[in-house]
């Protein structure tokens, strides 16, 4: 009996984690909240903030290049950069590798991310900053800077459902 009841809730808890890429990524935040900008640096070396995204929508993706749920969703946020990426929208995701650009540059090289800006930040203060407890994180930012929505895990960005909800947001932000 005992037996029984575990097959039947590993099969639900199984069945119910297969579905969880048709719901929408976030659940949105109302009022969106205030947020602190970590400073960071795209793959040129220029010195960075939020501030400097002010005007679009921005996917801020927090990673790193050991951790596996974040490689693997890399190719997945390059897509939705190439699908939704423009004036409106940006996936920004960096990096807290303690190798720094390197590492990312090398594992962009890697899995060919082609639509990706590189960025990266030191890894304490954009956890501080931003009250990221594990990896990968990821913050849905509107237009004037403003938290709108977070998830901690991997998310199948080139989804549906995440299409869906970000072209949402981006077309009423």
């Amino acid at each position: 009996m005992r037996r029984r009841m575990f097959l039947k809730s590993a099969i639900a808890t199984t069945l119910a984690a297969g579905q969880a890429y048709a719901r929408p990524a976030f659940v949105l935040q109302d009022p969106p909240q205030p947020l602190l900008s970590p400073p960071f640096q795209d793959g040129k070396g220029h010195k960075l903030k939020l501030a400097d995204f002010a005007g679009r929508v921005v996917l801020l993706n927090i990673w790193a290049t050991w951790c596996p749920p974040c490689r693997k969703e890399m190719p997945a946020l390059d897509a939705l950069q190439r699908r939704l990426g423009g004036p409106e929208f940006i996936v920004v995701p960096i990096s807290i590798d303690t190798a720094g650009l390197d590492a990312v540059k090398r594992f962009y090289d890697e899995i060919d991310i082609r639509a990706l800006g590189l960025y990266w930040g030191e890894d304490l203060r954009v956890k501080l900053a931003l009250a990221v407890f594990g990896l990968p994180t990821t913050l849905l930012i509107d237009r004037k800077g403003f938290e709108l929505g977070r998830v901690s895990g991997p998310i199948k960005w080139d989804g549906e459902a995440a299409i869906n909800q970000l072209a949402q947001v981006i077309g009423q932000a």
